[in-house]
């Protein structure tokens, strides 16, 4: 008699964190006993990693637990992760969910299922993450062009509306010497850009000693890895010794994510920010005085607790005279739990959705603008493994998407391009050097 393999599928919501978390989860799944399967097919086990940064992606991850209950009635649901950890009692709730585990709990996961038989009430495992100091190392493998390496979790910062310290504990990183060996194998795959994730990264060095930059003078000292991409890094962690790396090694890439929040420093201090707004704007001029084409990107909070007209007309000043290339614009969701919650001057939904769209739009020229400033320079793009609509798409060094004619043999290297022009679709052609 044939033993047939259980089919596992796997759905990852909210950060590249939890991309990389998810792939070191599914590599715990022996290939002997698992198929691994794409996450819109059939299988007997669905593991929905989730997120819950604001109440739109609780929102989604419910969306998707019923999906895939719908998908597949019959099927193991295993739910883990942030959500899981704040929220085990609101998941377990929903018929269909056999398991619920929180964010150290998740990489265990193949110690909780046994024999993968739907139960009648969801089994739990959601710990106090008060006292953990443990760290899970995670990068992702075999799904995409680059890899995620996870070098830092929790954060011990007090933002006033956020729930993450919750979800993920406190700042904790492990050795450098650890990292450099993930990394070596994932160069061993052929990969050649790794995107360091973590809730907050440069604040690695908190557990072990050491700083961010120690790590990053360690990274690129690994062969086969091109590329390192900082996912994002908080601009009081955004120090001259990092800019300095980035112009000086060809490797860190001229592209930092720097979470603003808010342009009011009135609005920076009711949400327990560890800066001011002259400050951030010290460190965009810092990378553009050092990097002047580095690609900048900024988080922005509209519609926090007390945010006035005024409030919000000097954060959209404040932004549209800097040399940011795009913001990624979030409307202000109450968490439980948190400090913002019980803020005074609520902002309406219709008065976020207003300015939503004043800074999207102002992020789009910004975008616009950023994009014409490199036409007609070279620089170098790590093109995608994917074929779209006859194009192979790829990024530049600096966080611009770029397309070329498809070319197999283009896929997954590093090539030099001169950026042509703009479509009228907005994106951005480019042409061989090389």
């Amino acid at each position: 008699m044939n033993f047939q393999k259980k089919k596992v599928a796997f759905h990852t919501l909210g950060c590249k964190l939890n991309f990389a978390e998810t792939s070191t989860i599914s590599r715990s799944f022996p290939e002997e006993q698992f198929e691994r399967v794409p996450a819109n097919s059939k299988a007997d086990i669905y593991v929905i990693n989730t997120c819950s940064v604001t109440d739109s992606a609780d929102k989604k991850c419910r969306q998707a637990i019923k999906k895939f209950i719908s998908l597949s009635p019959d099927a193991f649901i295993a739910v883990v992760g942030c959500y899981a950890q704040l929220k085990p009692q609101e998941i377990s709730s929903i018929h269909g969910v056999d398991l619920v585990l929180g964010t150290n709990e998740k990489f265990d996961i193949t110690d909780y299922i046994s024999g993968i038989k739907k139960r009648s009430v969801a089994e739990i495992h959601s710990c106090d993450l008060a006292s953990s100091d443990s760290f899970k190392q995670s990068y992702s493998m075999g799904d995409r062009t680059r890899s995620f390496l996870k070098v830092q979790d929790g954060c011990d910062y007090g933002c006033s509306y956020c729930t993450i310290p919750l979800a993920r504990g406190k700042s904790r990183n492990p050795k450098i010497q650890s990292l450099i060996r993930e990394a070596g194998k994932i160069a061993e795959t052929g990969v050649k850009e790794i995107v360091i994730t973590g809730v907050n990264i440069g604040d690695f060095g908190k557990s072990t000693g050491g700083s961010f930059a120690e790590l990053l003078r360690e990274l690129i000292k690994v062969d086969g890895v091109e590329r390192y991409r900082i996912s994002s890094i908080e601009p009081n962690l955004l120090t001259d010794e990092i800019i300095a790396l980035t112009t000086l090694n060809e490797k860190i890439l001229p592209h930092f994510h720097i979470p603003l929040q808010s342009g009011c420093n009135k609005i920076l201090g009711l949400m327990r920010r560890r800066y001011t707004r002259e400050f951030f704007a010290e460190r965009v001029a810092a990378v553009k005085s050092d990097i002047p084409m580095a690609g900048l990107g900024a988080d922005v909070i509209i519609g926090f607790p007390g945010e006035t007209n005024a409030d919000f007309d000097e954060t959209y000043s404040f932004i549209e005279n800097l040399p940011l290339s795009y913001l990624h614009v979030f409307s202000f969701s109450e968490r439980p739990d948190t400090i913002a919650e019980k803020l005074p001057g609520k902002v309406t939904h219709i008065e976020k959705e207003a300015r939503s769209k004043k800074l999207i739009a102002l992020s789009e020229k910004k975008c616009l603008e950023f994009y014409k400033s490199n036409i007609g320079l070279e620089t170098n793009v790590l093109f995608e493994r994917t074929r779209t609509e006859g194009l192979i798409t790829g990024f530049t060094s600096n966080y611009i998407r770029v397309e070329h004619q498809w070319n197999a043999k283009l896929a997954g290297s590093v090539r030099r391009v001169r950026l042509t022009e703009i479509g009228p679709d907005g994106r951005v052609k480019v042409e061989l050097t090389d």
